[in-house]
């Protein structure tokens, strides 16, 4: 059945199209349950529309070498099957940098998302070509990359001895308040970034704090803690990327 599948028939043609559709939507859902820029739609025509345009390739080689050998002899045509997956490489890398974002406090947004748009489209790619080996183990490690591994990491990060926080707080002077406090709980602080938030009413200042904490009071809740107690602080927020 396998080897019947890996040759070029309306059979094959609609099985590899079915595949990379369900590869890409087994990752869109994971995405759209997150409420993330590319969705479980994105997810799937993209991965689609790859394996669409290997299978157009295949078609035009067996027509070349077939039906139209006389015409492509005749013209002394060449065809070079592999562009158009470098062109379907070349082309998703415009989508995802459209789901990268800047957002506030020197944060960046969409980079999973990007990477994830393009392995579907690496994914459509192997289906299109019926290479069903790589497609099935391939999608169990971006799903468990992309799913399980998220909170795992998060928890990691947390028990990063670096750590960036944001605060809001009263007036500009109160940074040297706040930085002998994070300094007072034996962090080294690397880099102060001063931001200029708005309320409804007033402005106020706000700043990124970016520290290293000492080995014996590396927790991120207590370092968080100790700052929001400061009566000139509005806010604090831990910076995870």
């Amino acid at each position: 059945m396998v080897e019947y599948l890996k040759e070029f028939n309306f059979v094959s043609v609609v099985v590899r199209l079915l595949l990379a559709m369900a590869s890409g939507a087994a990752i869109g859902y994971g995405r759209a349950k997150k409420s993330r820029n590319a969705g479980l739609r994105t997810y799937m025509l993209v991965s689609t529309g790859a394996a669409l345009t290997i299978l157009v390739s295949l078609y035009e080689n067996q027509m070349l070498y077939g039906q139209w050998a006389w015409a492509a002899d005749l013209a002394e045509f060449k065809f070079d099957g592999t562009r158009y997956a470098a062109q379907v490489i070349n082309g998703i890398g415009f989508l995802a940098a459209g789901t990268i974002i800047g957002s506030s406090h020197q944060q960046v947004s969409g980079l999973t998302s990007a990477i994830g748009l393009f392995t579907a489209a690496a994914l459509g790619i192997a289906a299109g070509s019926g290479f069903y080996e790589c497609v099935i183990p391939a999608l169990f490690i971006i799903i468990l990359a992309m799913d399980v591994m998220s909170p795992l990491e998060v928890s990691f990060k947390r028990r990063l001895r670096n750590i960036t926080i944001y605060v809001e707080f009263q007036d500009i002077e109160d940074i040297s308040r706040i930085s002998d406090t994070i300094t007072g709980q034996g962090a080294k602080i690397f880099d102060i970034d001063i931001e200029c938030s708005e309320r409804t009413v007033s402005s106020f200042p706000s700043a990124v704090f970016s520290m290293k904490m000492s080995r014996e009071r590396s927790s991120h809740s207590e370092m968080l803690s100790s700052v929001a107690e400061l009566p000139c602080v509005y806010a604090i927020q831990e910076l995870i990327s």
